[in-house]
């Protein structure tokens, strides 16, 4: 006796097969998938026809086929498969990497929203952690503490590179990962810096951490600052809260190499001065003759001698000219749009406006597709991005 399936569709008894390989039950696609994926090469091609026998599917039918899914929502091995790859880049040409897999062109009527852009592969083992040790730990705030970590191995430390704006997966083991900007600059060979806000289960175990006890590194992720391209232009950093932690890390590695630039200027804010991070550099920050420094907090505090109000409102007051100016800024989303729109109205272009999203990263290497917005990947075409591309993006960001 014929039944329906949940379309509607009748389908015959197994005994006699299919109306046609769509309507085949999901329960026996599985089985079949299951058996090939577990036979051996040599053993695969003639374990597959049997279990299409066996579910009731004649031998030279073809197996069902797969619901069509978005690629970002495919396990790894099926996006693998397909994207093919291409040649490595020639040697020295950017190191880390062993092959791109290039982006198939959506067909017409496909489910696929965007094109996505070449996924860049690291060499090796992209999963692995490099083992360190925990150095220092510096109570920032409440709920910010920074840790100094150097790599066990003293070749890598020593060999380890990387460019202001990128990020690392800093590990747990037993617990998990989560990504961080490193926010020491280059310069800086002794440690790798991370300024961890106690947020969830990764990041409270970081923050019980003490000095000797091991970590996982993976790093140097994502893409970074474009400090080279800002060389004769004025550069206004704007930073809030744990927001600081990327700006650090360009701002110190520009305070550097002053020369190359035109006026460097830094607006930070924080709730109170209790939220500030990197309060032991403030004084510094404030009495280096290479750097315009305001520091802003919300509302009054008794003793507090700088600016006070919401860090757009101070923006607007500072009124930095635009000409010949980038304007990068980090901080909470919140802060993030409104102090946008301050720029916006002191005349700033959209390509002109940088920031950083290396909070929607998670695997890091373009694998699990969970930061993907549209066709881009945060982790691989970013976290840095300019406010002009980001506006490109679908309205999900």
């Amino acid at each position: 006796m014929a039944s329906k399936n949940p379309s509607g569709k009748a389908f015959r008894n197994k005994a006699a097969g299919y109306n046609s390989p769509a309507d085949a039950p999901v329960q026996d696609q599985q089985k079949t998938v299951a058996v090939a994926q577990s036979t051996m090469p040599a053993q695969r091609e003639a374990a597959v026809p049997a279990a299409k026998t066996e579910a009731g599917l004649p031998v030279a039918r073809p197996a069902a086929p797969v619901p069509a899914q978005r690629p970002d929502a495919q396990a790894p091995a099926m996006r693998d498969a397909a994207l093919p790859s291409v040649p490595a880049a020639a040697e020295g040409s950017s190191a880390g990497t062993a092959t791109v897999r290039q982006a198939p062109i959506p067909a017409a009527g496909s489910r696929m929203q965007h094109e996505c852009s070449p996924r860049p592969m690291m060499a090796g083992n992209p999963y692995k952690p490099m083992p360190a040790t925990v150095m220092d730990i510096i109570q920032e705030t409440s709920n910010i503490k920074t840790l100094r970590v150097v790599l066990d191995d003293n070749e890598a430390m020593q060999a380890f590179t990387y460019e202001p704006g990128q990020v690392g997966q800093l590990s747990v083991f037993g617990v998990g990962e989560s990504t961080f900007v490193i926010n020491s600059p280059p310069s800086q060979k002794e440690y790798l810096q991370f300024s961890v806000m106690r947020a969830g289960e990764v990041t409270a175990a970081i923050h019980k951490l003490s000095p000797g006890d091991k970590v996982g590194v993976r790093a140097p992720l994502g893409n970074s600052f474009p400090w080279q391209s800002w060389k004769g232009k004025n550069i206004f950093f704007v930073g809030g809260g744990i927001g600081m932690a990327p700006i650090r890390t360009v701002m110190l590695h520009l305070l550097e190499h002053a020369a190359d630039y035109g006026s460097i200027s830094l607006l930070y804010g924080a709730r109170s001065p209790k939220d500030m991070a990197y309060q032991y550099e403030l004084q510094d920050w404030l009495d280096n003759p290479a750097l315009n420094c305001t520091l802003c907090i919300d509302q009054p505090f008794e003793g507090w001698q700088h600016k006070v109000g919401l860090i757009p409102n101070v923006l607007l007051e500072l009124a930095p000219s635009p000409h010949n100016t980038v304007a990068v800024l980090c901080g909470p989303p919140i802060m993030i749009k409104f102090t946008v729109q301050a720029l916006e109205k002191l005349g700033f272009a959209a390509e002109n406006i940088v920031t950083t999203l290396e909070k929607r990263m998670k695997c890091g290497i373009g694998i699990c597709g969970r930061c993907n917005i549209g066709g881009r990947y945060v982790c691989v075409d970013g976290p840095v991005f300019t406010w002009k591309q980001l506006q490109e993006l679908p309205p999900e960001l």
